[in-house]
């Protein structure tokens, strides 16, 4: 057994890394759609939830279905996660984006940390110290002793926090859960909920290759966030999550030249050191 998990513990890895590849990729997407074409956020998420879902439908064996005794578990993540999108909705609307992306790479310490302290999985030293560092990072990065700190900053972070819980849960129910249950159902609680946030404001949104690219990226996301999660701890895997913030930022410049500014990438270099130093610890 043992073997076994340490045998499936790296293409967990692997399948983290792609996870974060396709979040880049959404990032860009809404992004180039917000910003540039002037959509609705609101009515950005709906769609790229629905496009994600019908993407993922074809994978769901229709045999399948989540467990019974799970099903509180599928609704608070759910309930988590759409929290922490419209945090990252709201935070897009005030911040840069390289400073919403810096700041929501706290997420992988929130995870490390809640895996010790409620899914009860061993965290080493190496790992306290990685979140430590992270979070001084993420400090640096929020600046909020400077002149331009806005509290809308914040909303990033709690984005972060909601997200962490989401994939808490996650984790915990990928004990049981095959990858494509976990994906689609968590998208087919999203859709509703994102419909009537975005009821008022209505549905219409241009650059509708962005927001398709969104939604296919999404899926892709997710069911590699899934399956990961049922290959290994979720302490383990958080340092690979952390190779979304070069990822991000590459992006991020090639698309929209956005970048962080003089020390703000001492922070940005400390959420990178945490990773990369605990990815070395772990190897």
């Amino acid at each position: 057994m043992t073997l076994m998990i340490e045998t499936r513990a790296p293409f967990g890895a692997v399948l983290m890394v792609g996870a974060g590849v396709a979040f880049a990729v959404v990032n860009v997407a809404v992004q180039g759609a917000t910003m540039l074409f002037g959509a609705s956020p609101i009515a950005v998420v709906f769609w790229q939830y629905l496009i994600a879902l019908l993407v993922c439908l074809p994978m769901l064996d229709l045999r399948q279905a989540w467990r019974a005794g799970n099903v509180r578990w599928h609704l608070l993540r759910a309930g988590l996660a759409v929290v922490g999108v419209q945090f990252w909705v709201y935070g897009l609307s005030f911040v840069p984006i390289w400073q919403a992306i810096s700041l929501i790479l706290l997420s992988p310490f929130f995870v490390t940390l809640g895996a010790g302290l409620v899914l009860g999985e061993r965290v080493t030293w190496h790992r306290w110290a990685a979140v430590v560092t992270g979070i001084m990072g993420g400090c640096i990065v929020l600046a909020p002793w400077s002149e331009a700190f806005s509290t809308a900053a914040l909303y990033p972070v709690l984005a972060a926090l909601f997200w962490a819980g989401s994939s808490l849960v996650t984790k915990h129910l990928a004990k049981d859960e095959d990858a494509a249950v976990l994906t689609v159902w968590l998208l087919a609680l999203l859709v509703p909920v994102n419909f009537g946030l975005a009821w008022g404001g209505g549905f219409a949104v241009p650059a509708w290759h962005l927001i398709l690219l969104a939604g296919v990226a999404t899926a892709a996301a997710q069911f590699a966030l899934a399956a990961a999660y049922r290959r290994a701890d979720a302490a383990y895997l958080q340092p690979f999550d952390h190779l979304k913030l070069p990822m991000n930022l590459l992006f991020g410049f090639v698309a929209f030249g956005f970048a962080p500014e003089g020390w703000i990438w001492g922070g940005v270099a400390l959420i990178l050191a945490a990773g990369m130093g605990l990815m070395w610890s772990e190897r």
